[in-house]
C-alpha cells in the first residue's frame, strides 16, 4: 500500500536508522472485521528497553503471519524474545532466544491497552468496527505510525 509513496520520495527525504535490539516483546492482539466470526490479528514487537514499536503485521493467528513479523525483525539482531506461551513462538523461535512468560511482556500488554483505549474498533464490545480488511489495517496502521513514530498521516 505504501510502496508507491516510498518510490516517489527523493532519497534526500528518506532516512533509515537501524539499531541493535537486545530484547524484544512480541505479542498478538485480537480484533474483528465485520463480525466477530471474522477475526483479524495485529502482531507486533517492541523493544523491551525503550518500548518503541519495532515492527507490526496484520493477519490471522497463524504461523505464516508470525513468520512475516519474524522476517521484519531479522535486521535488529534480537538476542532474546519475550512472549506468551502461544505455540507459534515455540515452533519458530530459537529455544536459546525464546523466553515465554507473563512477567516480561508487560510493556506490550500496556501498548494493547493504549490501542484499545484510543481505537474503538479494537474494543471487544463495541458498535465501532471495520467493514473491510483494508480499512481495518489502514486505520490501525495510520494510528501506530502517528502515535509511535510521530509520522504525519
Amino acid at each position: 500500500m505504501t510502496q508507491p509513496l516510498i518510490e516517489d520520495l527523493p532519497s534526500s527525504h528518506v532516512t533509515v536508522v537501524l539499531q541493535r535490539v537486545d530484547e524484544a516483546e512480541v505479542d498478538e492482539m485480537w480484533s474483528f472485521v465485520g463480525k466477530k466470526q471474522e477475526p483479524r490479528w495485529l502482531w507486533h514487537a517492541i523493544d523491551h528497553r525503550t518500548g518503541q514499536v519495532l515492527a507490526y503485521v496484520f493477519g490471522r493467528r497463524q504461523d505464516e503471519v508470525f513468520m512475516k513479523l519474524k522476517a521484519l525483525l531479522e535486521p535488529f539482531g534480537i538476542t532474546r524474545d519475550s512472549t506468551d506461551y502461544w505455540g507459534a513462538y515455540e515452533r519458530h523461535l530459537d529455544p536459546d532466544v525464546y523466553s515465554p512468560g507473563k512477567r516480561n511482556p508487560q510493556q506490550i500488554e500496556r501498548k494493547h491497552l493504549t490501542l484499545r483505549t484510543r481505537l474503538k474498533r479494537l474494543v471487544r464490545k463495541t458498535i465501532c468496527f471495520s467493514k473491510s480488511i483494508e480499512m481495518h489495517d489502514i486505520v490501525i496502521g495510520l494510528f501506530i505510525n502517528r502515535y509511535e513514530f510521530g509520522l504525519p498521516v
